[in-house]
């Protein structure tokens, strides 16, 4: 018999009566932080679901549809897996602080931290460094403890402090301190990579390695096998200073150009938020969601489209800082819940049901 058909819908008066203080907590989670926004001198802004792209990273899986205009031509459109896009554009409109309540979403996602629709909470600071952002994170976690008064975060039997000081590391600190790999050692001055090395590095210390696996393979391994489980216990981990090759769409390091300035942040060894130093070079943008895409066609043999306008807006874009927050994930670890849809309103329907 399939497990799932003997489980009662989340609509179901008794399991709603259980989800119900997840769901409040939510809710008074949700007012407190977008009080914390007002009182900072943000906007709250909101941006359109349908985009012509839905971002350019290569293990970032959309749902596609399309626009019929009244002639009957069709377009393709995706729904965004984040407002990032959007947000930067409002950027270069001349906005200096904003946040973002989004609705987002993304294929192939599904479990007791993953869910197909979800939302993510961003914001951004025209002008200001990515450390404010470090700042940011730690009084909202903060907050959200205050809020629904909890002392600890949990999730499976872990419990962070969101009151203590948090743990800062850079990328490269923790490769040496949970794995034993000098990861720098593999990455040049202009950010290329020495795949060899890092496979021989692997080898050495007893990790798995493909014929086909790739430096991006190979750190990614890493970071989840060893790295990951040790963050966020006790006190938040603030994971930084990502190999350039890694930087998604933040800037290099002016300390070092192998790194670039993005962080992760961590609770129970869950990852809740990703920021930036944002880049604002196009081309270098371009250049970057070209690999992506490269990489893209050869794993899963397909692509997305980039967002020229976006790539317009980037040469009026201000210097910013900008990050996303998991925020199902933050009222998960806030009230202890184990499953991300415990923590939803209305989850989206299991797929086949």
């Amino acid at each position: 018999m399939n497990f799932s058909a003997k489980v009662s819908p989340w609509w179901t008066p008794s399991v709603h009566a259980d989800r119900r203080p997840f769901l409040i907590g939510r809710n008074a989670i949700q007012a407190a932080l977008r009080g914390f926004f007002a009182r900072e001198d943000f906007i709250e802004v909101d941006t359109a679901v349908l985009q012509v792209s839905p971002g350019n990273e290569a293990h970032l899986h959309a749902f596609a549809t399309q626009a019929i205009t009244t002639d009957g031509q069709t377009a393709p459109f995706y729904l965004h897996t984040s407002p990032e896009f959007a947000c930067k554009k409002l950027l270069a409109a001349g906005e200096k602080r904003i946040s973002c309540f989004a609705h987002v979403y993304r294929n192939r996602e599904r479990g007791p931290l993953h869910h197909p629709e979800f939302t993510m909470l961003e914001w951004y600071r025209a002008g200001e460094s990515y450390e404010s952002l470090m700042m940011d994170c730690v009084r909202i976690l903060a907050l959200a403890a205050e809020t629904i008064k909890t002392p600890v975060f949990a999730y499976r039997g872990a419990e962070s402090d969101p009151f203590a000081g948090p743990e800062r590391i850079s990328v490269a600190e923790a490769f040496e301190r949970h794995a034993g790999i000098d990861l720098l050692a593999s990455v040049a001055a202009d950010g290329s990579t020495d795949r060899d090395h890092l496979a021989a590095e692997l080898k050495r210390v007893g990790m798995r390695v493909a014929e086909d696996d790739g430096w991006a393979d190979l750190f990614s391994r890493v970071l989840v096998e060893k790295i990951e489980p040790h963050l966020g216990f006790g006190r938040i981990t603030i994971l930084d200073e990502y190999p350039v090759s890694e930087a998604a769409l933040a800037r290099p390091s002016a300390r070092d150009p192998r790194v670039a300035e993005r962080f992760e942040l961590y609770a129970c060894g869950v990852e809740l938020a990703n920021g930036f130093g944002e880049l604002t070079d196009a081309s270098e943008q371009r250049r970057r969601f070209e690999i992506e895409m490269a990489e893209k066609a050869r794993i899963y043999g397909e692509i997305y489209p980039i967002d020229e306008d976006f790539l317009s807006a980037l040469s009026l874009m201000p210097e910013a800082s900008g990050i996303a927050l998991g925020f199902d994930r933050l009222v998960m670890l806030a009230t202890g819940a184990s499953r991300i849809d415990q923590v939803l309103w209305a989850p989206v329907a299991e797929y086949g049901r």
